[in-house]
């Protein structure tokens, strides 16, 4: 169990081995809808932040290419312009700090310290101001990652400094970009 989630299947104790190995500093995972790749990368990052203290901080960003029309100008900080982009991550948060729930876990105050401490770990970033940028000791989540051109792709995995730990996750048959 890592952050107390167990994989469920093969694939996913494999990409947990894998998510949760230092020495392996680019992790690449594809799967359909549903099977848990960023749950899976959330958990193992948060495991090495706050209880082995491999990397200081999770990064997760995406592309931020609308479905629809776009809605247009959004105020606020970087963040809360990408947070209409992390619907997905806010879920798997969710999620991971709903395990603790049972008895001795301190209720909605520990639930609410716990999320606290999780979220000032958690930095969401925009793909528009990563060039120029360098990584270090950081755990980057690269998520939706079949929706990039191979330039941002570029961009993002040079920006990897030493100690950081690369998670590319997406669905090739969920390409919807040009």
């Amino acid at each position: 169990a890592v952050w107390g989630i167990t994989s469920r299947n093969r694939e996913q104790s494999f990409a947990l081995n894998l998510l949760m190995n230092p020495d392996v500093d680019f992790v690449s995972l594809l799967g359909q809808a549903g099977t848990g790749k960023t749950l899976l990368a959330l958990a193992s990052g948060l495991a090495q932040i706050l209880e082995a203290k491999i990397y200081n901080e999770i990064i997760v960003t995406r592309a931020t290419v609308p479905l629809g029309d776009d809605i247009g100008f959004l105020p606020g900080t970087e963040e809360e312009k990408m947070a209409p982009w992390m619907g997905a991550l806010e879920d798997n948060l969710d999620v991971l700090n709903g395990v603790g729930n049972e008895p001795g876990s301190g209720g909605d105050w520990g639930r609410a310290a716990a999320r606290d401490l999780i979220r000032a770990r958690i930095k969401i970033k925009s793909l528009n101001f990563m060039r120029g940028r360098t990584f270090l000791n950081k755990y980057l989540i690269i998520d939706e990652a079949q929706n990039l051109t191979p330039k941002q792709m570029k961009t993002l995995i040079t920006r990897a400094g030493p100690g950081t730990k690369v998670v590319c996750l997406g669905n090739i048959a969920q390409i919807d970009t040009p």
